[in-house]
């Protein structure tokens, strides 16, 4: 693990009583999300996300894709305020949602999906602040799609329940975080293959705002509660990481189409 991991990984775990689920995916996991919707963006999509990414010290999607994450440690006011927007706790109502109970002032990862996309579709909007919406999104959408961020607030979105795995402490939220897609020992470019060869999700519905994302919610609470999901033990085998993972990367798939989607729905409407 190098110090740059290290160190954010221990800022999460600083900041679990505040944001239970941030994090999600891991750093490569909200990457490839990322890299996958550049691949499907409209031509008018593209020129504008590129020229609000202008002057970043990575211009592309994936280059902001944890920027959400990383204010635990660049900007830990706004960090803390919008720790809530990363999940939503839903596994304890049979995955149905309710914004006056499960999002109270909008604040879960369902409704701030919706805000941002509207602030980064109005071009009456400041650039700085469609910029920031932006880069929200992104981290959002990649957010929604990892199981456990719509999954119990009893155990943190798997945070407190506690994991071994080849002698390695841990917790299943780690687990789907970074666990499953790192047991393939692949990088960046890999896997980024490998997604790209999974069958492309059919559309939700035509692209249009505001964004599903009480459904994406809803699907990845599904995931949570199906049998298998948690495990028998806190031992894991490798027959967890073979039968899971699978299940991550169309998730991965699936996050990085609709965040195209969103994206051309916002930036290039019909």
């Amino acid at each position: 693990m190098t110090r740059t991991v290290f160190s954010a990984f221990l800022s999460f775990c600083l900041l679990l009583p505040l944001a239970p689920r941030a994090g999600a995916w891991g750093p490569l996991g909200h990457r490839l999300v990322a890299r996958l919707a550049e691949a499907d963006l409209d031509p008018r999509a593209r020129a504008e996300i590129q020229r609000l990414l202008r002057g970043e010290a990575e211009p592309t999607l994936a280059g902001i894709a944890n920027w959400a994450d990383d204010l635990r440690e660049n900007d830990p006011d706004l960090g803390k305020a919008t720790a809530r927007w990363h999940y939503v706790n839903i596994g304890e109502h049979d995955c149905s949602y309710q914004p006056a109970r499960d999002c109270p002032d909008g604040k879960c990862v369902v409704e701030a999906i919706r805000a941002q996309s509207a602030i980064l579709a109005d071009p009456r909007r400041p650039d700085a602040e469609r910029l920031q919406a932006l880069k929200f999104v992104v981290h959002f959408v990649g957010d929604a799609h990892q199981p456990l961020h719509a999954g119990y607030a009893r155990d943190k979105g798997g945070n407190d329940f506690q994991t071994s795995y080849q002698g390695k402490g841990g917790n299943l939220h780690r687990v789907w975080d970074s666990g499953l897609l790192n047991s393939r020992g692949l990088n960046e470019d890999g896997y980024l293959r490998v997604l790209r060869a999974l069958p492309l999700p059919a559309p939700d519905r035509a692209a249009a705002l505001p964004p599903a994302s009480a459904d994406w919610a809803r699907q990845s609470c599904a995931i949570v509660v199906a049998p298998g999901f948690y495990p028998a033990r806190a031992k894991l085998e490798t027959a967890y990481y073979e039968q899971q993972r699978p299940i991550a990367e169309r998730q991965l798939r699936l996050g990085g189409a609709r965040l195209a989607s969103l994206l051309n729905a916002a930036l290039a409407p019909h």
